[in-house]
């Protein structure tokens, strides 16, 4: 499950800027573009969730960003030739735990987008097609511009986000290395088993920087 801080905070983070708002008939670039700018500006006049809020940004992230997504096809392509291995339970209990994992890992890196940008290339043509791919450039004060595609469907006329290639590395593949590799280790269960206890520990070390926040204000009240 070892990745490299770059690769998480890079991958993971593209999905801040997710579309979060879909309508009809509306074009997916423009939807894109339209939305990614409207959580950029959310964080911006917002300083708890600049200043790392939790509840705020998980309120952002749940209501705003993660109902566009289509989690089953992410699990299923992030699980490849294994997803036919899972039981349909299991695959409840997967989509459920990898959903978890992407919360818990990139909710945190919300509040430091409030100085960057989004450069959304319009597509030529959309007309009838229901699988399409947006392609953006993330614009930071200081640094490279950072490539990220989404790659979208349409299903009963709202376009969602399946993937995300950020510099040519694609997030489902990215994860189906370390998927197939808990896998061939301990089947399916283990994988689960894996999942779990990260997501445990990561709630666990939120708790513990909540605790050690609250206890830095007391002292500096006393």
């Amino acid at each position: 499950m070892k990745k490299s801080k770059f690769s998480i905070v890079v991958m993971l983070s593209a999905l801040l800027l997710a579309p979060i708002s879909w309508a009809a008939e509306t074009r997916p670039d423009t939807l894109v573009k339209e939305t990614a700018q409207e959580v950029l500006t959310i964080i911006k006049q917002d300083k708890e969730i600049q200043s790392g809020n939790k509840a705020k940004i998980l309120n952002l992230v749940k209501s705003k960003i993660l109902p566009h997504f289509n989690f089953t096809r992410m699990t299923r392509l992030a699980m490849g030739k294994n997803w036919r291995k899972a039981s349909p339970q299991q695959k409840k209990e997967l989509e459920k735990e990898f959903r978890t994992l992407l919360v818990r890992t990139y909710y945190k890196a919300l509040a430091v987008y409030s100085d960057h940008t989004i450069k959304v290339s319009p597509l030529k043509n959309v007309a009838g097609k229901t699988d399409t791919t947006v392609k953006t450039e993330i614009i930071q004060s200081h640094g490279q511009p950072v490539s990220i595609d989404y790659s979208m469907e349409k299903i009963n006329s709202a376009w969602k986000v399946y993937d995300i290639t950020v510099a040519g590395i694609s997030l489902v593949i990215n994860y189906r290395g370390s998927f197939n590799s808990k896998i061939r280790s301990g089947g399916v269960e283990g994988l689960l088993k894996a999942l779990n206890k990260k997501n445990r520990m990561l709630k666990d070390k939120d708790k513990e920087k909540e605790k050690s926040a609250v206890l830095t204000i007391k002292f500096k009240t006393t």
